[in-house]
């Protein structure tokens, strides 16, 4: 019970280097590239899975929304593998790291806005002021859609941060007190127990939501500028 709580957040690190670039790499090898004619069931699932999400999330897209698939796609997988990664005992999850989350969330959304205003210049503009504002509120709404346009990839990152930190912190919270009360009362100690078993259960679904919504999110930027 000596252990800081917030342990299991510090970064990595191996003979004073750290070592978060193996980790962030290390999902990659959960998802093998078939080269096989006939694949495996492991395989055929995954493929399955993507091409039902990506069904899914291109859906609302034209042609030029698209041409993001790929990127989507890999968004997804690699959200979705740290976050269950960082679900197993002594281990290290990059998406509690509000600056890993940032320099996903910024990026996506520069990239989206960009091309909103490459390809729909007029459409973009006019977010800022909607039709039939009243002419003393216009510099008010215009400041308003302003911020709430750079707050888009904060609201991101710290949504992201936010729900994987706290699933974390509760497992080791409830963890710590079935330890504790083995020795003071094993009737309380098994509720607690099972409180533990359900909330990891909870917890492997929403690291995979968490991964859905950050993608579909950024899936949705890119739709009101496509």
């Amino acid at each position: 019970m000596n252990e800081n709580l917030f342990s299991s957040f510090i970064t990595p690190v191996m003979m004073g280097l750290p070592i978060v670039i193996v980790i962030v790499m290390f999902p990659s090898i959960m998802f093998p590239s078939p080269n096989r004619l006939i694949n495996n069931r492991l395989i055929s699932i995954q493929q399955w899975l993507v091409q039902l999400t990506s069904k899914q999330m291109l859906a609302i897209h034209n042609q030029k929304g698209q041409t993001w698939a790929l990127m989507l796609m890999s968004l997804i997988l690699f959200i979705g593998s740290t976050n269950l990664l960082g679900l197993l005992p002594h281990s290290f999850t990059p998406t509690t790291q509000l600056s890993l989350n940032l320099g996903m969330a910024i990026p996506l959304w520069a990239g989206t806005v960009i091309t909103g205003f490459r390809y729909k210049t007029k459409a973009s503009l006019a977010h800022f002021l909607p039709q039939g504002t009243p002419l003393p509120l216009i510099p008010m709404l215009i400041i308003i859609e302003t911020i709430s346009l750079f707050i888009q990839p904060m609201a991101l990152a710290v949504r992201l941060t936010a729900n994987i930190t706290a699933g974390h912190l509760l497992i080791h919270l409830i963890g710590g007190a079935t330890l504790a009360l083995m020795n003071i009362s094993a009737a309380t100690a098994m509720v607690t127990f099972m409180i533990l078993i359900l909330l990891t259960i909870l917890e492997f679904a929403v690291a995979l939501i968490q991964a859905y919504v950050f993608t579909l999110l950024v899936s949705l930027y890119l739709h009101d500028n496509t």
